[in-house]
């Protein structure tokens, strides 16, 4: 019997309402009874020749609406588990090459070196010759460090690319290569001469090393320049870094006293108006935070605290009007016990794993608070990974 899909899974199949599940199916599409599909008003044509072994993109067979409407019933489905109703917005998807920073993979193997993301439910790289996620900048660097690669790694290894979009250019961080001698180090300072690469470092197993950095790496946040980390965690496009600024502004306005969360190198303490105490696990992050706020003049204090091992209690948040949030895929259990159990009056919840926000979001709505809205957005385009910001208010 032929029927309709009527909605996208968590994994990005598509279903039937009766619960038949097709592969690279869309809302709209006709599942036929030979198990083929007949496409519908959400089907597109994927614009890439990867697509669908790539594993960097599952959904790019959706088009724009359908991928809109897939991010918001992510959310609402994983609410909904909880007994949580509230509104969805529309979702803010992040245009095609636009993605900041990526991490990809490298293999050499018979005559060359292979560049890409793994393909789905594998560990083959695939070669990337295209990309509409990255940005032009990023996918720019692909052929090149082809050849870099080619005098570095060793025949069937391994190695990690990871590539950030920086003020001063691309920051490239390799690893499972190897560079000793002199020679290997003017290859790679030539390398960085002729890109213009913000930053080069080298993990040989031991961390993290920078072989070429011209001038320190920054990223700039809400107009603040903010040193930049080696690996250091960034929202993955400035349109969706905009879209959840906005949202968190708007979910804390009028605060004046606020707690910034899991803050990072700063995304959301630098933007905010108040003052701000902000606390994050990573020393570097938020060295490079308590630098640049006081160097701009911004009301940020900064503790250096693991909030899973030592979340802040009730008694220390009471000082504060609002509080972000904005912690790792596995939530913030922890951290939201305690809050539940004080009086902040607001908080602004950035996630990106519906599952665990709703989790979190059950917590805090059995502790007295409403969950107002959530602000879902797309920054991984064509993929089954949701952001979101939402507020919570007592």
């Amino acid at each position: 019997m032929s029927e309709p899909i009527v909605r996208i899974a968590a994994r990005g199949d598509g279903v039937t309402a009766s619960g038949r599940h097709a592969r690279f199916a869309a809302p709209g599409d006709l599942l036929l009874d030979d198990g083929t599909i007949e496409p519908g008003l959400g089907h597109q044509a994927p614009p890439c020749r990867h697509f669908p072994e790539c594993g960097g993109c599952q959904l790019q067979h959706l088009t724009d609406p359908a991928y809109a409407t897939y991010c918001e019933q992510r959310i609402t489905g994983a609410l909904a588990q909880h007994g949580i109703e509230t509104q969805i917005r529309s979702a803010m998807l992040s245009p095609p090459r636009s993605r900041r920073r990526a991490s990809l993979h490298a293999l050499r193997s018979g005559g060359g070196v292979a560049i890409g993301f793994h393909e789905g439910q594998s560990k083959r790289v695939v070669d990337l010759r295209e990309c509409h996620v990255l940005a032009p900048e990023l996918f720019a660097l692909v052929a090149p460090l082809r050849g870099l690669l080619a005098s570095l790694l060793k025949p069937k290894r391994m190695a990690s690319v990871q590539l950030t979009l920086a003020d001063q250019g691309v920051d490239v961080g390799l690893a499972g290569v190897e560079a000793d001698g002199l020679a290997a180090a003017e290859v790679l300072t030539a390398f960085g001469e002729k890109h213009r690469l913000a930053r080069l470092s080298l993990d040989e197993g031991y961390g993290a090393e920078v072989r070429y950095e011209p001038v320190p790496a920054t990223v700039t946040l809400s107009g603040v320049a903010v040193a930049l980390p080696v690996g250091a965690f960034l929202q993955a496009t400035s349109g969706g870094e905009a879209a959840l600024v906005a949202a968190v502004r708007e979910a804390t306005d009028g605060a004046l006293k606020l707690a910034d969360l899991f803050a990072g190198l700063g995304t959301f303490a630098l933007a905010v108006d108040g003052e701000v105490t902000a606390a994050e696990a990573s020393r570097e992050a938020i060295l490079a935070l308590k630098a640049a706020a006081s160097m701009a003049g911004r009301p940020v204090t900064t503790a250096h605290r693991d909030l899973y091992r030592n979340p802040l209690q009730a008694n220390e948040l009471s000082g504060f009007d609002a509080v972000v949030l904005d912690p790792p895929r596995a939530g913030a259990a922890e951290q939201v016990a305690t809050l539940a159990a004080s009086t902040v009056d607001r908080i602004a919840y950035v996630g990106c794993n519906p599952a665990t926000f709703a989790r979190d979001a059950e917590t805090l709505v059995g502790g007295g608070y409403r969950l107002l809205w959530v602000q879902p957005v797309g920054q991984f385009r064509w993929s089954t990974h949701i952001e979101l910001a939402s507020c919570f208010s007592r």
